[in-house]
């Protein structure tokens, strides 16, 4: 009896056509093809920023940075401003002081500090500095995509004042980071 079912099994193996070993080319690959990059979880691409939040950001290798940050393709610092308003040339001086120069000092703002983007542009022109002017969460994803193309940038953020269109996921997930992040500092 077994040798019939196994009789059978190669009578079936031979009738039935195997797709997937003869194949032709199908018409997304080779030239021109499409591919999708995850450039967050590539640690040779450097440092990149995962998420933001009101209490700060979160880089893609697990470091917590609260409040403001400059953040470089190697490096990340904690950027003592409290507000788009005190931005000066002062608080810029470290992007004039790197070897090799920033290409371009992309600077990320709440968007309720915006009105003062005149004022910002001059204190970053007068500094001598490239920069672009964002909101936080426009800034933080070029940032990570100058980066990833191997340019000289650096980024100066502010963590947004307020987050609009959360998920109730990202709400639970920003509470129990915050708890973690808070419970952790007091040990």
């Amino acid at each position: 009896m077994l040798s019939n079912v196994i009789r059978r099994a190669k009578t079936v193996k031979n009738t039935v056509p195997i797709l997937s070993t003869v194949r032709g080319k199908a018409a997304y690959e080779g030239e021109g093809k499409t591919v999708v990059k995850v450039i967050n979880q590539d640690y040779d691409l450097g440092l990149m920023i995962d998420s933001y939040a009101t209490y700060g950001f979160k880089l893609n290798n697990g470091l917590t940075v609260l409040g403001p940050m400059a953040i470089f393709p190697r490096t990340v610092l904690s950027w003592q401003v409290d507000g788009a308003e005190n931005i000066t040339e002062e608080t810029l001086s470290l992007f004039k002081l790197l070897e090799p120069k920033v290409d371009l000092l992309v600077l990320g703002l709440d968007s309720k500090e915006l009105p003062v983007l005149n004022k910002v542009f001059r204190v970053t022109k007068n500094a001598g500095l490239n920069a672009e002017i964002l909101a936080t969460e426009h800034a933080c994803s070029t940032f990570n995509f100058l980066n990833a193309e191997g340019r000289a940038v650096a980024a100066a953020l502010l963590p947004p004042l307020t987050i609009t269109n959360m998920s109730e996921d990202d709400m639970l997930a920003h509470k129990l980071h915050y708890h973690d992040v808070f419970n952790a500092s007091k040990n």
